[in-house]
């Protein structure tokens, strides 16, 4: 990976044509396709991502400036070694291509009771709100 360049994958409002896309758009060198283990939540108007390894999350692999991934990290109020993050930003790796990079994930705890989208899509996911 080029200096300066982070790969991140990302499941939600940060894809390709979505509503936050524009956040991180003019920082994204790569895209590709990709899955990680875990379930999707529903938490209103994005979703959460608890890895696990039940279930598989579809989503993107963005390769991305040093900048790219602050804007991310605002976006998600990530704020490393914070405590109370409602996100946190750690390592994944694909689940069926040898990639591997950032995702934001959602604390299990918290994820409890929030409904799940079993589809593991946000774009395929039942019910638009």
């Amino acid at each position: 990976m080029a200096e300066g360049r982070y790969r991140v994958f990302v499941y939600g409002t940060l894809l390709t044509g979505e509503e936050n896309h524009e956040v991180v758009a003019p920082y994204v060198r790569a895209v590709c396709s990709g899955k990680v283990n875990g379930r999707l939540y529903n938490v209103g108007p994005y979703p959460a991502l608890v890895l696990g390894e039940e279930g598989e999350v579809e989503g993107e692999w963005l390769t991305v400036t040093e900048e790219g991934l602050k804007a991310m990290d605002e976006l998600e109020d990530y704020v490393e070694g914070r405590r109370d993050n409602e996100y946190e930003r750690v390592w994944v790796r694909d689940a069926r291509k040898p990639i591997e990079g950032y995702v934001y994930v959602y604390p299990p705890e918290k994820a409890a009771g929030l409904p799940l989208i079993p589809s593991g899509s946000w774009r395929r996911r039942e019910e638009k709100m």
